[in-house]
């Protein structure tokens, strides 16, 4: 057969809307929960697809009429956010409540804006009303929206660490949050969406992100404000995706996690989950596939039996993911652009031949991914290398010691974070990353798959590692940290 059209896709879906994307993308449960507005906050690690969610429910909703507005990174930035405000220390005021005042006060304006711009003329009514005030107050607003957010959290700001009197400080603050300026033009604006759905999509928060004090009440604001703008009208919604690792670490949202609990949907995949998307990618690029089972599509690219243990091709490339679309989609375009010899079905060569490269950048990866709350972590990984990825609990408790206590050299950064914790914090810390895998037993050996005995965090995890007593590191590391097989 002739596969010279074979792709596997990019993994970024902001460059993927315009080549396939919506033809091949997997309509899972998550997706429909968010399409039907089930569900509004969208958590998920780097790669499992929120943006892919976001561009297809864009592109499904344009194209039924409806208008969409989508934030993207390029539009704030929690350096000029930092630089532009005072920190709470200088004066007693609480950013998230006024981020949350700021982001009810901006977003609104966008919606509003572009409830209007149907070229329509509004002369009288909701629409003139909402027109008049725009006119008069917001000429330009399209082109900086991030400069009227910063000017009204300074208009607080100023409140609240200026020198009012107490009545002049109460009054100008209680119009600031409860956004007086705009109040009387909500019931207008609830009015003119009664037959026109409006969706506003905010993606891509970690762009930039410094873990900053402004930053963590920008996100937990827009958490309150989206909330607040839902209950407006049920054709108006704020859509959010936020990486898992940073809504952990924002205590004001995880303090308030029950607020949000009903509306959040956390994206994770399965082994066939992934195999059905990667699978519809194989079909789109090569036609004459598409009648084929999934097994069979991915047989005529991938031998169903690689030489390697007489291991099944697709367990073998999964067993190095996540369980993340985008390492799926990179392994095996890494695995294409190793096949040399245009052979198919491809075998072991060409799946080890990629192997090392993939395998370090996806290390390098998640140690970036998580670098604002365990910095330093490439180094610490590098102290298992060339050593056995397969441990008992005593060798990994001795190992990660030895690391805390400095035997093994790691970045200032690392042992900032390191000194004065005990071993069971570092396995915890290396077993959400998913860089350790743990002995399934009990009840968990129901998340095994035939030929596997060891199972991450994406197969279980509420695990309480205490009462694990073996652990490999997931092969997705092995290869670049050159790990060996235990005699």
């Amino acid at each position: 057969m002739e596969f010279s059209t074979l792709k596997f896709g990019l993994p970024a879906a902001e460059r993927e809307i315009s080549q396939g994307l919506a033809e091949y993308f997997v309509e899972t449960d998550s997706f429909r929960r968010i399409q039907t507005r089930q569900k509004t906050i969208i958590l998920g690690n780097r790669g499992t697809g929120k943006s892919a969610i976001f561009k297809v429910l864009a592109e499904k909703e344009r194209f039924q009429g409806n208008l969409v507005l989508e934030l993207s990174p390029d539009e704030f930035s929690y350096e000029i956010l930092s630089s532009n405000l005072r920190s709470e220390s200088e004066g007693f005021w609480n950013k998230h409540s006024a981020f949350a005042a700021a982001w009810k006060y901006i977003l609104y304006i966008l919606i509003m804006k572009a409830v209007i711009s149907d070229g329509k003329r509004y002369k009288r009514g909701a629409g003139a009303r909402i027109y008049n005030y725009l006119r008069d107050k917001h000429e330009g607003f399209q082109n900086n929206p991030i400069a009227t957010l910063i000017s009204y959290l300074k208009r607080i700001e100023g409140i609240k660490i200026g020198t009012y009197e107490a009545s002049l400080r109460t009054k100008g603050l209680t119009n600031l949050y409860k956004l007086e300026e705009i109040r009387p033009l909500l019931d207008d604006l609830r009015e003119l969406c009664k037959n026109k759905k409006i969706l506003l999509m905010i993606d891509e928060l970690d762009h930039g992100w410094d873990s900053s004090e402004s930053a963590k009440a920008f996100v937990s604001g827009l958490f309150q404000a989206a909330l607040n703008i839902n209950q407006l009208s049920e054709n108006i919604t704020v859509y959010i995706s936020l990486r898992q690792e940073l809504y952990d670490n924002i205590p004001t949202i995880y303090d308030d996690a029950q607020k949000y609990r009903d509306v959040i949907e956390i994206i994770n995949w399965n082994e066939e989950t992934l195999k059905e998307l990667i699978t519809k990618r194989i079909k789109y690029f090569v036609p004459h596939l598409k009648n084929l089972s999934d097994d069979d599509a991915w047989n005529a690219i991938f031998s169903e039996q690689i030489q390697y243990r007489k291991a099944k091709s697709f367990n073998y490339i999964i067993d190095r993911t996540l369980y993340r679309p985008r390492e799926l989609i990179q392994f095996c375009s890494d695995i294409l652009n190793e096949n040399k010899s245009h052979k198919f079905p491809m075998d072991y060569n060409e799946i080890s031949s990629a192997e090392f490269r993939y395998s370090e950048d996806r290390t390098k990866d998640i140690a970036a991914e998580y670098r604002f709350h365990f910095p330093g972590l490439l180094s610490i990984f590098e102290t298992f290398r060339g050593q056995k990825y397969s441990m008992e609990r005593d060798e990994l408790e001795y190992h990660c010691l030895s690391i805390i206590d400095g035997e093994y050299s790691v970045k200032e950064e690392a042992r900032q974070w390191l000194d004065g914790q005990d071993h069971e914090l570092l396995i915890d810390v290396l077993w959400k990353i998913g860089f350790l895998k743990a002995y399934a037993v009990g009840g968990i050996k129901a998340y095994r798959r035939s030929g596997s005995s060891y199972v991450g965090i994406y197969q279980a995890g509420n695990l309480t590692l205490q009462n694990i007593k073996r652990f490999q590191v997931h092969p997705m590391f092995r290869a670049y940290l050159g790990m060996k097989e235990s005699k």
